[in-house]
């Protein structure tokens, strides 16, 4: 069975896997085994079962790496049994039984509740249920305001829908209770604010590392650094 964890990569809202690109390359290079899988981003319970349901075919320790919304989600799925370690970027990090609309309700809101847009998706059986995207033209400034243009306009048309329902839906569980935590707070964040990403932590009781002046997308921006988070946290549990 291997002894280095392996780095299970969770985006968040409005990205894809491919987020995590650069973070990918470091952490390969440092001969860290990676997988960077698909978050459905339906709710809380059900995405957290499915990176739970992906962790636990993964023979050897897992450090679980959350960006944003895929924070609560491995605050969920990192009570699996092969879990030895939580890394959380730029994200939310919620309490057993906290809402992330309850967590990020303790301060002041950023721009991004102004500048969703809402759209339907099907569901089997019942009326159409609500997902949002950030609005293209408010997308760099709030997603990714230190990311090239050419870039951020990329991103901002192939965002990843969320399901407004996921932020009103408890953590059941909080595994930063019983594994050991890291935190990146982004320090420029406009989608989380950095306040959110503090206090989680202190909560926690993470190892903390503030990155100045990084955006929401601090893994497209800055992916050394983050990547270097992630290897102290695979070197600390491996």
């Amino acid at each position: 069975m291997p002894t280095t964890p392996t780095a299970l990569l969770v985006h968040g809202a409005f990205a894809d896997a491919g987020s995590w690109a650069g973070v990918v390359t470091e952490l390969r290079d440092a001969g860290v085994p990676v997988v960077a899988p698909p978050n459905p981003l339906r709710g809380v319970a059900s995405d957290a079962a499915y990176i739970a349901s992906v962790t636990a075919q993964i023979d050897g320790p897992v450090v679980l790496v959350g960006h944003s919304y895929g924070g609560a989600l491995i605050s969920v799925a990192g009570t699996a049994e092969n879990v030895v370690g939580l890394v959380y970027v730029a994200a939310y990090v919620p309490e057993e039984g906290e809402s992330l609309g309850e967590l990020q309700g303790r301060f002041p809101l950023t721009k991004l509740v102004d500048n969703l847009r809402e759209w339907t998706y099907p569901v089997g059986g019942a009326e159409p249920a609500v997902e949002v995207t950030i609005a293209p033209d408010a997308f760099p400034g709030i997603f990714a305001a230190d990311v090239p243009a050419a870039v951020t306009e990329v991103l901002a048309v192939s965002q990843r829908p969320l399901a407004a329902a996921a932020f009103t839906e408890p953590a059941s569980v909080a595994a930063w209770k019983s594994k050991p935590s890291w935190v990146i707070v982004a320090g420029a964040d406009q989608a989380i604010n950095p306040e959110v990403q503090r206090f989680g932590a202190k909560r926690a009781g993470s190892t903390v590392v503030e990155i100045e002046g990084a955006s929401h997308a601090v893994a497209v921006s800055r992916p050394a650094e983050v990547a270097t988070v992630v290897l102290d946290a695979v070197r600390a549990t491996g």
